[in-house]
C-alpha cells in the first residue's frame, strides 16, 4: 500500500493536523509526481468550482482518483466528508478499489456512487419528509407502466390509442428536467406532449405519484425529484449535507440531465468545492435526457470557476487524433481543446470507398484476418457502427470466415428479442407444429391471450398428442374459452391459415413483411415510445432485408439455426462488434467505422428532430468514434446500401470530408470502387466533379462529396419564403418560412412539413 493516513473516518469530526508522510523522499508526493503538470494542476486545485476539460485518452481518472487520495492525505477532508458522483455501478466500484488500494479502509466511507445510489442513501434517511416510508420500494421499467396501464384504465382512456409506454416516457422526460407535477407550468402545454392521453397527461401524472406514494414505492427518477423537493422545502437537512459534504467530484459531466444537475448545484452551494470531470466533446447521449448545456455553461452556473484542460493523449497515434480533432472543430457549441500526444507519427486514418454493404464487410472481415495473421489479438480489434441494424452484414461474414466475435452492449443479431418474435412467426408457418415458437408469439403483440388460455392450450395438446396450433383450431369451435380469449384465438389461427396459403406464391421477404405488419407486431413497436424502440424497427426492416438473400424461408431458417450454433462454440478471443454509443469509454488498437454516409451517418432522425444540435451530436459520435483507435482507424463508406429492404445510392458522409485531408490515406487505386458499372460512372462522371479532393502527397484521392456538392452549388444564397423547391421524400413544395436553416414548407402531396435546408434544393 502507497499511501495509509490513519484518520477517522467519521463524516462529523475534524480533520487531524498530525502530518502523514506521503512519500520516502523529500518534496512532492509520489502521486503528484506522477502527473502531467496540466493533470497536476486539476488534483492540487482543491479549492471552489473546477472543470476538468478530459478529452478521450487523457488520463481523467488518474485525476479524480489521484484528486480523492489528495484530499485524504493532504487532510483536506475525511472520507465521509467526499462524494464521488460517477454514471454507472461499475465505474464505482473500480474507482473504490483503486482509492482503497492508496488509502486503505478509509475509503469505504466515502459517499461514492452513481446518482440514483447517493440519492436513494439521502432518500431513505429522510422518506417521511416526502411522504414515504424508509423501506419504499423502487419499481423497475416494468412495474412502473403496468401501473400506469392500471391509471389508464380507471380514467376510461384508451391505452390502445395511448399506449402507456408513450405515458411512461413523456413523464419520464418531465422528471429528467426536475418538473414535480406542481412545477410543470408552460411544460404541461408543450407542443410535443400536449394532446397526449386526450390532453390530461399533467392529470396522470399527478396520478401516478400519489399512486406511488400510496403503494410506498418510487421510480428513479423520484429519487432525484424527491432530494430536490428535501432540500427546497427543508433548509435544515438541506443545511446538514452543506456541513457534512466538504467536496464534491463527479465524472462524466457531459452526459447529466437537468434534474442531476440542479441536484448537484444544490449540494455544493455549501462548500463551493465541486470539480466536475467531462469532455463537450463526448457528449453523445442527448436522446437519453443528457444535457451539453450543463458543461458549456459551467462558468456562468458557477462564478470564479476554473478551467483545467487535459488535452495530451495517451492513448492514440498522431494521426488518429489530428483527425479527429479536425472533425471536431467544426461544431460550434464547445468550450474547445486540441487533443495531442508526445508520440509522433503511427498510421494515417484509412478511407476506403466501397461498391456496397456486402464489399464493405468482406473488406473488414478480410482486414482484420490480415491484423490477425501479423500477430493482433481479435479482443483488440473492434467495429463500431451507427446503427444496431448494421451489425448483421459483419456478423454473417465473420461466421461465413469464422473470425469469433462478440455483441457488445447488446445481442447478436438474430438473438435480439423482437428478431427472435419475428422469427418465430416464421418458424409456425413453415411448421405448425413448433410449440415453442408458437407460445413466443401467441399473445406478442398483447391481444388478450392471457396465461389461463395458454394453460387451456396446453392441457387439451397433451391430453390429445398435438401441437398447440391444432389444439387452438380445435378451441375456437368450442365453448371452453371466455369469448374474447376465443376471439383472439380465432383470429390468430385464421392469420397463420391465410399466411401459410400465401407462403408458396409469395416472395418470402414479402410475406414476412406482411406478417409483420398484419400481426400487429411492427405497429406495438412503432407505438413503443421508449429509446430502443426505433431501432428494433430498424433491426425488423434489415431481417426483411436479409431474407432477399435466400431462396426461401426453409433456406433462411436453416441459415439461423447454423448461425446459432455457431455463436455459442465461438472461443475466448473475439473481436468486438458494437454501436458507436456502446464504445464510450473503450479502447482497441484497431478500429473500424463503416457506414459513414448521408443517410446513414449523421443518422436522418438526429436532423429531423434537433436539427443543428443533432448534427453537432451526431459529428461528436463520430469524435468519439476515432478516438477509440490507439493505432489504426478505418473508416468506409459504400456508394449503394440498402437500408430497411430499399437500395438506395449514397454519398459519403459530410464527416469524411471535414476530415483533415493530410492525416488520410485514401483507397484510389482501381478496383477499389467497386466492379459495378453505377459506381463506375459515379467516379468518372459526377464524382470527377468535386468540391474538395482529398490529397496526400501526389495521391489524388477519389472525390467524397459528389452529388452533395452539386446540390450545395444549387443552393447558393440560401432559401426563403416563396421558394420553390424538391425534397427527396416529400416531393416538390413552397417555402413558407426559412430560419437557422430550417425551413417551413408547404408540400404538393406531402402538406406542411418543418425540414432542414440541408435536404432540400430550389427547383
Amino acid at each position: 500500500m502507497l499511501y495509509s493516513p490513519t484518520m477517522d473516518s467519521t463524516p462529523e469530526s475534524t480533520p487531524q493536523s498530525t502530518a502523514v508522510p506521503v512519500s520516502a523522499s523529500a518534496g512532492e508526493p509520489a502521486y503528484l509526481r506522477a502527473l502531467n503538470p496540466q493533470q497536476r494542476e486539476a488534483v492540487v486545485s482543491t479549492e471552489g468550482p473546477l472543470l476538468v476539460l478530459a478529452g478521450a485518452g487523457t488520463g481523467k481518472t488518474r485525476v479524480l482518483i489521484t484528486r480523492v487520495v489528495h484530499l485524504l492525505v493532504q487532510r483536506k477532508a475525511f472520507a465521509g466528508q467526499i462524494m464521488a458522483v460517477t454514471f454507472t455501478n461499475k465505474a464505482a466500484a473500480e474507482m473504490r478499489a483503486r482509492i482503497g488500494a492508496l488509502v486503505g479502509d478509509s475509503a469505504s466511507a466515502m459517499w461514492l456512487g452513481t446518482f440514483h445510489a447517493l440519492a436513494a442513501r439521502i432518500l431513505r434517511r429522510h422518506a417521511e419528509l416526502v411522504g414515504l416510508k424508509p423501506n419504499f420500494t423502487i419499481l423497475d421499467q416494468d412495474d412502473q407502466i403496468r401501473l400506469i396501464k392500471q391509471l389508464l384504465q380507471a380514467e376510461n382512456i384508451d391505452d390502445k390509442k395511448w399506449p402507456p409506454r408513450l405515458v411512461h416516457a413523456a413523464i419520464e422526460r418531465w422528471k429528467d428536467r426536475g418538473l414535480a407535477p406542481d412545477k410543470l407550468g408552460a411544460e404541461a402545454n408543450a407542443d410535443a406532449v400536449v394532446d397526449l392521453a386526450g390532453g390530461r397527461l399533467a392529470e396522470l401524472y399527478a396520478m401516478y405519484q400519489r399512486r406511488l406514494l400510496t403503494l410506498n414505492a418510487c421510480d428513479f427518477g423520484d429519487l432525484l425529484l424527491h432530494n430536490l423537493t428535501l432540500f427546497q422545502q427543508q433548509p435544515e437537512i438541506l443545511a446538514e449535507y452543506h456541513k457534512r459534504l466538504r467536496y464534491l467530484l463527479v465524472d462524466e459531466y457531459q452526459d447529466t440531465n437537468v434534474a442531476q444537475y440542479l441536484w448537484l448545484r444544490i449540494l455544493a452551494q455549501g462548500s463551493r468545492n465541486l470539480a466536475c470531470v467531462g469532455d463537450d466533446d463526448q457528449s453523445i447521449y442527448g436522446w437519453r435526457g443528457a444535457e451539453v448545456g450543463n458543461i458549456l455553461r459551467f462558468e456562468q452556473d458557477f462564478p470564479g470557476a476554473k478551467i483545467v484542460r487535459l488535452e495530451q493523449n495517451y492513448r492514440s497515434s498522431e494521426h488518429i487524433l489530428a483527425a479527429a480533432s479536425g472533425l471536431i472543430a467544426h461544431n460550434r457549441a464547445r468550450l474547445g481543446k486540441t487533443l495531442w500526444t508526445a508520440a509522433s507519427g503511427g498510421e494515417l486514418v484509412s478511407v476506403r470507398p466501397v461498391w456496397d454493404g456486402e464489399q464493405e464487410a468482406r473488406f473488414v472481415a478480410d482486414e482484420i484476418e490480415a491484423l490477425q495473421r501479423a500477430g493482433e489479438k481479435l479482443g483488440d480489434i473492434a467495429v463500431l457502427v451507427r446503427a444496431g441494424f448494421q451489425t448483421r452484414e459483419f456478423e454473417e461474414r465473420f461466421i461465413t470466415l469464422g473470425i469469433p466475435y462478440r455483441v457488445v452492449g447488446g445481442p447478436r443479431f438474430y438473438e435480439r428479442e423482437e428478431i427472435r418474435d419475428a422469427i418465430a412467426y416464421l418458424r409456425v408457418i413453415v411448421q405448425p407444429d413448433d410449440d415453442l415458437a408458437f407460445e413466443r408469439i401467441v399473445n406478442k403483440p398483447r391481444r388478450g391471450i392471457g396465461d389461463a388460455t395458454v394453460q387451456t392450450l396446453q392441457r387439451l395438446a397433451r391430453g390429445r398428442g398435438m401441437p398447440l396450433l391444432a389444439a387452438a383450431e380445435m378451441l375456437v369451435g368450442t365453448d371452453e374459452l371466455k369469448p374474447a380469449a376465443r376471439n383472439a384465438i380465432r383470429r390468430l389461427v385464421e392469420d397463420f391459415a391465410r399466411w401459410r396459403a400465401q407462403a408458396p406464391r409469395a416472395n418470402h421477404a414479402e410475406l414476412a413483411a406482411t406478417v409483420l405488419d398484419e400481426s400487429g407486431y411492427t405497429r406495438m413497436w412503432q407505438e413503443d415510445k421508449s429509446p430502443e424502440a426505433p431501432g428494433k424497427l430498424e433491426n425488423l426492416k434489415e431481417l426483411v432485408a436479409a431474407l432477399e438473400e435466400f431462396d426461401d424461408l426453409n433456406a433462411f431458417l436453416e441459415h439461423v439455426s447454423l448461425v446459432m450454433e455457431n455463436a455459442e462454440a465461438a472461443p475466448g478471443d473475439m473481436a468486438s462488434l458494437m454501436t458507436l454509443h456502446a464504445a464510450k469509454g473503450l479502447e482497441f488498437g484497431a478500429v473500424f467505422l463503416p457506414g459513414w454516409e448521408e443517410g446513414l451517418f449523421p443518422h436522418p432522425r438526429a436532423l429531423d428532430e434537433k436539427g443543428e444540435a443533432g448534427l453537432e451530436e451526431e459529428r461528436r459520435l463520430a469524435h468519439v468514434g476515432l478516438t477509440r483507435a490507439r493505432r489504426r482507424a478505418y473508416v468506409s463508406f459504400a456508394a449503394n446500401r440498402r437500408i430497411h429492404g430499399m437500395w438506395q445510392s449514397s454519398v459519403p458522409s459530410r464527416f469524411v470530408a471535414e476530415l483533415p485531408p493530410e492525416r488520410l490515406l485514401v483507397a484510389s487505386e482501381p478496383g477499389l470502387w467497386g466492379d459495378g458499372p453505377q459506381f463506375a460512372s459515379q467516379a468518372a462522371g459526377e464524382l470527377a466533379e468535386p468540391a474538395r479532393r482529398f490529397s496526400y502527397g501526389n495521391r489524388r484521392a477519389p472525390v467524397i462529396e459528389g452529388r452533395a456538392s452539386a446540390m450545395e452549388t444549387r443552393r447558393q444564397g440560401g432559401l426563403a419564403a416563396g421558394m420553390r423547391v424538391f425534397h427527396q421524400k416529400f416531393g416538390y413544395g413552397q417555402v413558407l418560412a426559412a430560419e437557422s436553416g430550417k425551413l417551413e414548407v408547404e408540400f404538393e402531396h406531402g402538406g406542411l412539413k418543418h425540414v432542414m435546408e440541408n435536404f432540400v434544393e430550389k427547383a
